[in-house]
């Protein structure tokens, strides 16, 4: 039981690092440009919220079989498999949870007054110090709700998970996987724990999401 809970959490810090690196210019470039193709890029972004679990896997194990061009690149380069790994599980978590670290941050991005950012243009701020000195500072309570949603989202993964990783012991064995054999086995004492476990990182994450949205954006970045 302790082997898949590290595994899950090792899983969601991973990932959740990977997601704020890569959310936060597609949800800058869907929070103030305008392009085309813009409306697909935000159907993609937000499909995993609505796709099966299964199906994603599927298709992310498709891509990353052996004899595919990025399992067949993988294989070359690292000598080991991206199927079945738990380098594949983390892509697979990253598209997964794409749209819970995107949409937090995009919102919070479209809330910053747009006459702070026309008095950055006006002193002469670089698009550089535009964003570490206006942008990031107003935005933070939607950097860290995507973290929160991204990292609880990941620790509850089921089905991508299994599709992807399987169900090696001390490898791709996350602790939702784990839960499900302890019920199938009938060992309810572990899947007491595991669930109760599960359930309070759930709870403490969404209690971190509400506790920002309820200070509401950080206006004072303007000073």
């Amino acid at each position: 039981m302790l082997a898949s809970l590290f595994i899950s959490l090792q899983l969601a810090l991973v990932t959740t690092v990977i997601l704020l690196l890569l959310a936060f210019p597609l949800a800058y470039l869907l929070a103030f440009k305008s392009f085309r193709g813009r409306t697909l890029l935000e159907v993609v972004v937000a499909l995993p919220l609505v796709l099966p679990p299964t199906v994603l896997g599927y298709f992310v194990l498709l891509m990353i079989a052996p004899d595919s061009a990025l399992g067949s690149a993988w294989q070359s380069v690292f000598d080991s498999s991206l199927a079945f790994s738990f380098s594949g599980m983390v892509l697979a978590s990253v598209l997964y949870s794409l749209p819970f670290a995107v949409q937090p941050m995009q919102q919070a991005l479209r809330a910053i007054p747009s006459n702070w950012l026309e008095m950055a243009r006006t002193q002469g701020l670089n698009f550089k110090q535009t964003l570490l000195q206006v942008m990031l500072p107003a935005a933070k309570g939607g950097v860290l709700v995507a973290a929160a949603l991204s990292f609880a989202h990941t620790m509850g993964e089921f089905g991508v998970v299994l599709m992807v990783g399987g169900s090696i012991p001390g490898e791709t064995k996350v602790a939702s996987i784990a839960l499900f054999e302890f019920v199938e086995m009938q060992h309810q004492s572990e899947a007491w724990m595991l669930a109760l476990i599960l359930l309070a990182v759930s709870f403490v994450m969404l209690s971190l999401v509400y506790s920002v949205n309820r200070k509401g954006p950080n206006l004072g970045v303007a000073k």
